[in-house]
């Protein structure tokens, strides 16, 4: 008997005493590394502007189809390649109705990237340097969209990247 106490408060020590360092409150910098594809943009769709819901709308009709328009490429050594195909979406009449083909080709941008204590910043094809707060939560990264500046319309809400 003194031997299953023992052993129970062994078990219930152990138990106790393992820490998790999921909660850690500074954003670590090997977190982004990775390929994060768009797939949601989150919006209050009561308040958001008409441009706000039909990218919304656009984007979950193009994830549904396993098209991703917008990929981001972190690397270990501070590059970063992005792929855009946005400016190649076409609306196309058929038998099925009107669609949306996801675009064969694609805009790439390789470019270089910092990102610490949670705020993402590069340089953007036109030189500019783009800085915004990124909130990293296992495989899925959320972005404010009005500070990516990549949607072709002023949207705003959170774009959701998840992580392939």
């Amino acid at each position: 008997m003194k031997y299953k106490l023992v052993l129970l408060f062994l078990s219930a020590s152990l138990f106790f005493s393992c820490s998790n360092d999921s909660g850690d409150a500074e954003p670590k910098a090997e977190n982004i590394i990775g390929v994060w594809q768009a797939y949601e943009l989150r919006i209050n769709y009561d308040t958001a502007s008409d441009d706000e819901k039909n990218a919304k709308d656009l984007l979950d009709y193009l994830t549904a189809k396993d098209c991703y328009v917008l990929t981001f490429n972190f690397k270990e050594d501070l590059n970063v390649v992005i792929d855009n195909s946005l400016a190649y979406l076409e609306l196309t009449f058929s038998s099925d109705g009107l669609g949306f083909p996801c675009p064969a080709e694609k805009d790439t941008e390789t470019t270089v990237y910092s990102y610490e204590e949670g705020v993402l910043s590069y340089v953007d094809d036109d030189g500019q340097t783009l800085t915004m707060e990124v909130s990293i939560d296992g495989d899925v990264m959320m972005v404010d969209a009005a500070d990516l500046d990549v949607l072709e319309v002023e949207a705003g809400g959170q774009l959701v990247f998840k992580r392939m």
